[in-house]
């Protein structure tokens, strides 16, 4: 078994596990080459998949993920973290005024300008209006959807072998990673990596099964962090998990959010020498 397991976040559900390795394995190696550490052998990461949970089934004529405009963002979960991403934008872009008066009630006209000056900010210019809400569709399915939950939760658990040593999850990946170390009390894991995550995020915290306690003194816990990522709207997670959890800061650029940027970063890399020892 491999000896690093990493777990991807949202939007990876036209890829697969090979896709995404080659993207993940180079990225890793030059963060462990910038730490001084460990080599990356053949064989040794191995990418938990679950992004195909999220594929919407085929039909005729239809191509890609669905047609999502703003009047899909339902009320609840999706509108609330659509909010909490404005705030975390306004506060890291100049360029993105702040939510504040009758734009923070969750009505449907503060989705609509929300999702306005979100594709406007820098962080989201890239993501397209589909995109932006299809990610939110499925934070909030993953929260709610028992079945999805289980499944996704259950392809980390099988992934984590006798050998492995690392957990590295990016985005929502390190909340899925995170309840999958926490089910199961037999693997071997010394150190989970989290990259640009929302586990510090009200909406997100208050919804974590098991419902979270004192993390496990047998595991490291490091979460690197960029200042401009506005997925990981809450940095220090030793807040809310205690104080094992270390905190490293790092810089992206503009694309704060990206798990190869992270990957590379010597902080990413140190964290992940020193659990394979």
């Amino acid at each position: 078994m491999a000896r690093i397991v990493g777990v991807h976040g949202v939007g990876k559900q036209r890829l697969g596990s090979n896709t995404l390795l080659k993207d993940w394995e180079p990225t890793l190696a030059d963060g462990l080459d910038r730490a001084g550490g460990s080599k990356l052998s053949p064989g040794d990461l191995h990418m938990a998949f679950y992004g195909d949970l999220f594929r919407p089934p085929g039909s005729t004529l239809a191509v890609g993920d669905p047609m999502f405009t703003a009047d899909d963002v339902e009320e609840g979960l999706e509108t609330e973290l659509l909010l909490e991403w404005w705030a975390a934008c306004a506060r890291v872009d100049p360029a993105v005024p702040p939510p504040g008066g009758d734009t923070l009630a969750r009505s449907p006209r503060a989705v609509q300008t929300a999702v306005r000056v979100l594709q406007h900010s820098r962080y989201f210019a890239d993501v397209t209006l589909r995109g932006l809400v299809f990610d939110l569709k499925q934070v909030r399915r993953y929260l709610t959807d028992a079945d999805l939950r289980a499944e996704a939760r259950g392809r980390v658990e099988e992934a984590i072998g006798p050998d492995t040593r690392v957990v590295v999850a990016h985005s929502l990946g390190s909340v899925v990673a995170y309840e999958a170390l926490c089910a199961r009390s037999d693997h071997q894991v010394r150190a989970l990596v989290t990259m640009g995550s929302p586990l510090g995020m009200r909406m997100v915290f208050d919804r974590l099964r098991p419902e979270p306690g004192a993390w496990p003194g047998t595991v490291s816990w490091t979460n690197v962090v960029d200042e401009g990522d506005v997925v990981a709207a809450v940095r220090d997670l030793s807040l809310f998990f205690g104080t094992g959890v270390a905190g490293r800061v790092v810089h992206n650029g503009s694309h704060a959010h990206d798990a190869t940027l992270y990957l590379t970063a010597k902080e990413t890399g140190e964290a992940v020498a020193e659990g394979l020892g």
